[in-house]
């Protein structure tokens, strides 16, 4: 579904937007609303390829160099990262999601616990009205981001920098650097050039194999019985709709971020070969998704289990972070609101269908 798949957005969206710099030569700056470390994410996921440790750390700090002056510029709490780049268009934008799932895919999942502790780091260091990380992990994360990219194939990477150009208004560089001092921002985008370089002489050019997908186990069971109970009410939703985009009512970026923070932690400690079966099912999902963005009774169940499998494989309390970070920065309000949206008959039988199937999760959580 158009919402769900939002969830991988972090790991290609940088990929993309910094691809479009290449084509441009002018600013487009890194994902969404979060903050600097968001910046970073873009800042060094736009090269295309790879190398290794040693190589692409030096070629970190040169970038760092060469962008932080222009990271201290951006106002990452800034609004305007949770708007469309362009014209409000829910399923080719889905498309590009897709494309940014299958590159997060084909990324090596021992680097991607890396990055995602190095995002945590940086996180922890924020400071200034801005929003920005210390120029420590600012170079920590680009370095960590550009070991994520050398394992996927140069197809990949630029089927992301394609498809989020398509869905991108070519105003939109132009006005963000706007935003920024100019020089520093043409500065930085040097500095990404050399490091996109360095990162490309050694792009792999084969995917890695597909993820051992489990089978016949009680989460699997657990999720058709979730599936049969709630997938009524999934087709009730507007998975259209712009509302997905809307800030939580009065919480700021950096409270947000807090909630942001505590998933990443949880997604560092998911089992890799499960969280490429995860992106794998979202991946056929949207392949079955319908003009209202509902995806296929069968690939609802898959993702379902393909989920609760990956939940499982995460402590308790790391899970419960989430929850209750969350429960912190979600006004009552809008679950009342989301719920007049549905048949609410609909509604209460899937929150049973998952109050039941997270007490199997949980049995089986380790």
């Amino acid at each position: 579904m158009v919402r769900g798949a939002r969830k991988f957005l972090a790991l290609g969206v940088a990929a993309a937007v910094v691809y479009s710099i290449k084509e441009q030569l002018n600013f487009v700056p890194g994902p969404r609303h979060a903050a600097p470390v968001a910046a970073a994410a873009a800042a060094s996921m736009m090269m295309a390829p790879a190398a290794f440790a040693d190589e692409i750390g030096d070629a970190s700090k040169k970038l760092g160099d060469a962008s932080y002056n222009f990271a201290k510029e951006v106002d990452w709490n800034n609004g305007i990262f949770l708007q469309a780049p362009g014209k409000f268009q829910p399923l080719k934008a889905l498309k590009a999601i897709d494309k940014m799932i299958e590159m997060g895919a084909a990324a090596d999942p021992k680097l991607l616990k890396a990055a995602a502790e190095a995002h945590h780091k940086a996180i922890g260091s924020i400071s200034g009205p801005n929003g920005v990380t210390s120029r420590e992990d600012w170079d920590e994360v680009n370095a960590a981001l550009g070991r994520v990219v050398a394992p996927v194939p140069k197809a990949k990477v630029m089927a992301v920098y394609d498809a989020v150009k398509d869905i991108t208004d070519p105003k939109v560089p132009a006005y963000m650097k706007s935003l920024v001092n100019g020089p520093d921002a043409e500065k930085a985008y040097q500095g990404f050039l050399e490091f996109k370089d360095v990162v490309a002489k050694n792009q792999v050019t084969a995917a890695s194999a597909p993820a051992v997908v489990p089978s016949g186990d009680k989460i699997g069971a657990a999720a058709k019985q979730l599936s049969d109970a709630s997938y009524p009410f999934i087709k009730d939703i507007d998975w259209l709709s712009d509302i997905y985009l809307k800030p939580l009512p009065g919480k700021t970026a950096p409270e947000t971020l807090k909630a942001i923070d505590k998933m990443i932690v949880m997604g560092a400690k998911m089992d890799g070969n499960l969280l490429k079966a995860a992106a794998e099912a979202h991946h056929k999902a949207i392949g079955s998704v319908d003009s209202k963005g509902v995806t296929s009774a069968a690939d609802y169940e898959a993702v379902n289990a393909a989920l609760g499998r990956l939940v499982a494989s995460v402590p308790k309390d790391t899970v419960m972070d989430v929850y209750n970070s969350m429960a912190k920065i979600v006004d009552p309000t809008v679950t009342n609101n989301m719920f007049s949206k549905v048949n609410p008959l609909d509604a209460v039988a899937a929150a049973k269908g998952f109050y039941t199937f997270k007490d199997v999760v949980q049995a089986s959580q380790r």
